[in-house]
């Protein structure tokens, strides 16, 4: 919560409180390293957990956050090619790691907590725009799009100086 942007301001997470659907449902021993009441974790913790999602951003939204939602849809077969890549280009060995070669075997897991999250946390007030992602231009075009109209829903302006607030303003070196 200490992370959200004031009003006014724009913030972008990177998946965030999200993590706590995705990765720790594809791995339960992460949940049990949260040191959660044993009360709470029960066959309804994902049901429970997108609940509280819904109920976060639509305190968010009724305080004036605007929130957009990205699910940037990469194929297994785009996934493997970059991950070639990055072992084969000297100049992207820094993003390779050997965790994301074990996070692949989970392929098909993900893609069930994926798809779940998605149908459970979508609402009016914090829709998720599902975008294709193997050619990213095109997801670049999506998301910049997307983000415009919100932009331009939310019928911005340039904050209005009163006259007498202008009258009164000397510049500095000038003479009154």
């Amino acid at each position: 919560m200490k992370h959200f942007p004031e009003r006014g301001d724009i913030g972008i997470f990177n998946r965030s409180y999200y993590e706590e659907v995705l990765v720790v449902r594809v791995h339960p021993e992460l949940l049990q390293k949260e040191k959660l009441p044993p009360s709470l974790v029960t066959k309804h913790i994902w049901r429970d957990r997108f609940e509280d999602i819904n109920a976060l951003e639509r305190y968010l939204t009724r305080n004036g956050i605007a929130i957009l939602k990205f699910f940037l849809h990469v194929s297994k077969k785009e996934q493997k090619r970059r991950f070639l890549e990055r072992l084969d280009r000297p100049d992207k060995n820094w993003k390779f790691s050997t965790a994301d070669v074990g996070e692949r075997r989970r392929w098909d897991d993900y893609q069930d907590a994926y798809e779940d999250m998605i149908r459970h946390t979508s609402s009016k007030e914090a829709p998720w725009y599902v975008v294709p992602a193997d050619n990213k231009w095109f997801t670049r075009l999506v998301v910049a799009a997307a983000i415009v109209d919100a932009l331009k829903g939310l019928k911005l302006a340039y904050p209005k100086i009163m006259e007498s607030r202008k009258q009164s303003w000397e510049w500095p070196g000038t003479a009154p």
